[in-house]
């Protein structure tokens, strides 16, 4: 294992992160700050608990899975596409490295990225309500967790992207939608029993799940069932990853 090359391209992902700090850390927290004002305080305090959770705390743990899928998907995409836009991606692949250290490398770094924002996310969550969290093992193990598996997918998008509106043709359209229908403002029990079973096949409710019953020991679908779904979604990307990096596919043309 190539370490060097590894801390090379994480160190220098990481340094971008820097360089853009505006736009990478203090926008998606200023935004979710204004989800907490809105659902939190406004309508949230003309709402009754759920699960016999608050409802303003009840959604902390979807509105950071919402930044933290958004902002994976984006770090990842945007650090292997940028290298491929500009041409230094070919420095990386004639360097005496595998297909495990680039992932390991700009992976690694997108992920760090969207841990970091959530837990800053979390943090401010305590200005605008109070929350506890029952299981903190499990809820930094899926805070991690989803932010690899979903930097993976991010990778994935930008090597299969071929300009800069594909970018985010993923992530809008079908991923913050599926967000928004994972459960992250509400509990699966307060829809219709149809609707209950058709948004069983959304994945991110395994995700939003698994990180609510980390803060409250509340959820729609087992703990065990929500880690291993993310688990195996994990596994998908990085085989395909794996395998668009060793076929060269829009890589090396």
């Amino acid at each position: 294992m190539n370490w060097y090359a590894i801390r090379a391209i994480y160190l220098f992902e990481m340094a971008r992160t820097f360089r853009t700090l505006l736009q990478s850390i203090l926008s998606p927290v200023i935004s979710t700050s204004l989800y907490f004002v809105v659902f939190g305080s406004a309508i949230g305090s003309r709402m009754a608990e759920i699960d016999g959770v608050h409802y303003a705390a009840f959604i902390i743990p979807g509105l950071t899975m919402l930044s933290l899928l958004n902002e994976s998907i984006s770090n990842a995409a945007f650090g292997i596409y940028m290298p491929r836009f500009a041409g230094t991606i070919y420095e990386v692949l004639s360097a005496p490295i595998s297909w495990i250290e680039i992932v390991l490398g700009y992976v690694g770094a997108a992920a760090s990225k969207s841990v970091m924002l959530g837990s800053i996310i979390l943090v401010t969550a305590r200005l605008f309500v109070s929350y506890e969290v029952a299981h903190p093992v499990w809820m930094l193990t899926f805070l991690v967790l989803t932010a690899v598996t979903f930097s993976l997918f991010g990778f994935i998008i930008g090597l299969w992207a071929d300009g800069f509106e594909k970018l985010q043709l993923v992530p809008m359209l079908i991923v913050t939608p599926l967000t928004f229908l994972g459960g992250s403002f509400y509990s699966l029990k307060m829809l219709p029993p149809v609707w209950q079973k058709v948004t069983l096949f959304n994945p991110v409710v395994y995700l939003v799940s698994g990180f609510r019953w980390s803060f409250y020991g509340v959820s729609d679908v087992s703990i065990e069932l929500s880690a291993g779904m993310t688990f195996v979604f994990m596994v998908i990307c990085l085989l395909t990853a794996r395998w668009l990096i060793r076929s060269g596919y829009r890589l090396k043309s």
